[in-house]
């Protein structure tokens, strides 16, 4: 048997640093919002393009977005939900229940 770790370990390792499991989470972060955002449009038939003039952006901005390559600000989530017609909500849940 070999002296390698499975990846499973290798990312457990990886994540046990503070500094990891922070970035970890904003990462995710960026990926869910841009995710939903990206569900929200589809959904409606929009295209990037369509969303972006509707939110006042230009379509790479949108795509950065929905590939989770930006961290929005507040403002830009209002943007883009009342672009898609929908109302933000923003709160906190505890940890044990968070995904």
């Amino acid at each position: 048997m070999s002296d390698r770790k499975k990846w499973d370990e290798l990312r457990q390792e990886a994540l046990s640093h503070p500094d990891a499991q922070e970035a970890y989470e904003a990462t995710r972060i960026r990926y869910e919002l841009g995710r939903t955002v990206r569900e929200h449009r589809e959904a409606l038939g929009m295209s990037q393009a369509q969303l972006a003039r509707a939110a006042g952006l230009q379509q790479p901005a949108v795509a950065r977005f929905e590939a989770g390559g930006t961290m929005p600000t507040l403002p830009l989530l209002e943007r883009f939900a009342s672009a898609l017609r929908l109302r933000l909500h923003v709160g906190f849940e505890p940890l044990d229940r968070a995904s």
